[in-house]
């Protein structure tokens, strides 16, 4: 009898592990970032502190969210995603458990909005994109999308938990219970998360044997952030995506992600009621998402920028009209506004990517991310600020509207990633690595 060789094993490529890891992690930091809009309400009432001074904290959370991104993200190029995620978690656990001991507006300031801003800042989508650049040559823009995803199937979970518990035990139950789903993680990142394909003997998932590994960065993160900073700012397409990425924020994380529940409540909703209202729109976000980074694979993304800024800023700017309707009105409004939630993300960061490198290109993003959480500080500060001086938030609503369709103009603007010879300037060589 003749032998027959036995076939070929297949594998499940290590990159797909990096996955299933990463979306456990930001899973759980959507928990971290959604509390702020359940405490608004209990904290007023306990300690008498305006929506305009927790708004504030929420800023500052939000900025330094933001601010942390390109320098977690040259972290990562320096140290690696796992001690990076795992350091991150550990500071959003410790910052969230104080925050049960605080008394005075100053240690929530602190707290939230400086630790658990820095904790947070180092996962969400800067930790999406190194893992989609660094393990992925294929598929990245489904594997951003899925995994911009994850911090809606987050909310989703952990928004009416939370709000429940605000509700029956108090808010201080809701930063335990948040300290506890940090320390959970930990164990994911530290055992399932590589830095690098070749810790694992391996290439990116979709690259040949034949492809040129990555180049390990060892220079300073802090030196690196600034360098990509210092080699796009006179990049008129930087500046574009940064001003439309804020536009992102500012429509977002700071106005509904902060707001929603607190102007629902305005309108006679009960909190659990309103956080399950902001929790319907994580369903259609998971849809949104996912579509938006398929999409991202095979469309030009600009012109879905354009589409998705276009649709947000109409939805924001039927809004008041929808709380007078909320059987028919809001769940409209949760269809067309959670389809396209963090939509933006996967075409932002292929942007990103295709014109500064899928090494450089994150670092990149995480620049254009803190735009976007300077935009989500101003809505966060000046929403609660406009309604207290309005007593509704129609004309936070109206403007942030207005501001989205001009974000869908200057998406179209943007230049075709290559289409100029100024390209291979825009990255020093200290941070134009290899691709």
């Amino acid at each position: 009898m003749a032998d027959h060789a036995a076939p070929p094993v297949r594998r499940i490529h290590y990159a797909w592990v990096v996955f299933i890891a990463t979306f456990l992690i930001l899973l759980g930091a959507a928990g971290f970032r959604s509390t702020p809009a359940v405490l608004m309400v209990p904290l007023e009432e306990e300690f008498g502190w305006s929506r305009a001074l927790v708004g504030s904290a929420v800023s500052v959370n939000l900025l330094f969210f933001g601010f942390t991104g390109p320098f977690a993200a040259a972290a990562m190029m320096r140290w690696g995603i796992r001690k990076v995620a795992t350091v991150a978690l550990g500071a959003v656990a410790i910052g969230a458990l104080l925050t049960t001991r605080m008394t005075e507006p100053w240690q929530m300031i602190l707290l939230w909005g400086v630790v658990v801003g820095i904790g947070t800042g180092s996962m969400a989508s800067i930790l999406a994109a190194t893992v989609a650049n660094r393990w992925f040559v294929r598929r990245r823009g489904m594997v951003l999308g899925l995994l911009t995803a994850a911090s809606a199937t987050g909310q989703l979970i952990f928004l009416p938990v939370l709000a429940s518990l605000a509700a029956s035990v108090g808010w201080r139950a809701v930063s335990i219970t948040i300290a506890a789903g940090a320390v959970a993680v930990i164990p994911i990142a530290a055992i399932f998360l590589r830095d690098w394909p070749a810790d694992v003997d391996t290439v990116p998932y979709g690259a040949l044997e034949s492809d040129p590994p990555m180049v390990r960065p060892t220079a300073n993160p802090i030196v690196t952030a600034f360098k990509g900073l210092q080699g796009v700012s006179h990049d008129r397409d930087f500046w574009l995506l940064a001003a439309t990425f804020f536009i992102c924020g500012l429509s977002t994380n700071g106005l509904i992600g902060t707001h929603l529940i607190p102007a629902s409540m305005d309108h006679g909703m009960a909190e659990v009621a309103a956080a399950s209202l902001l929790a319907m729109v994580g369903i259609f976000d998971v849809i949104g998402t996912t579509i938006s980074g398929w999409l991202t694979d095979r469309w030009d993304s600009r012109k879905l920028l354009s589409a998705y800024y276009g649709l947000r800023g109409l939805s924001l700017i039927l809004l008041p009209l929808a709380f007078g309707s909320p059987k028919f009105g809001l769940v409209l409004f949760i269809v067309f506004y959670g389809l396209d939630w963090v939509a933006t993300v996967p075409p932002t960061v292929q942007l990103a990517s295709e014109k500064y490198g899928r090494l450089a290109g994150p670092v990149i993003y995480g620049w254009v991310f803190t735009a976007h959480q300077l935009g989500a500080a101003v809505a966060a500060t000046g929403a609660g600020v406009l309604r207290g001086i309005t007593g509704d938030y129609l004309l936070a609503f109206l403007t942030a509207g207005l501001f989205c369709l001009l974000a869908a103009g200057l998406s179209l603007m943007i230049r075709r990633p290559g289409s100029t010879d100024e390209q291979a300037l825009l990255i020093p060589p200290a941070t134009r690595l290899v691709r």
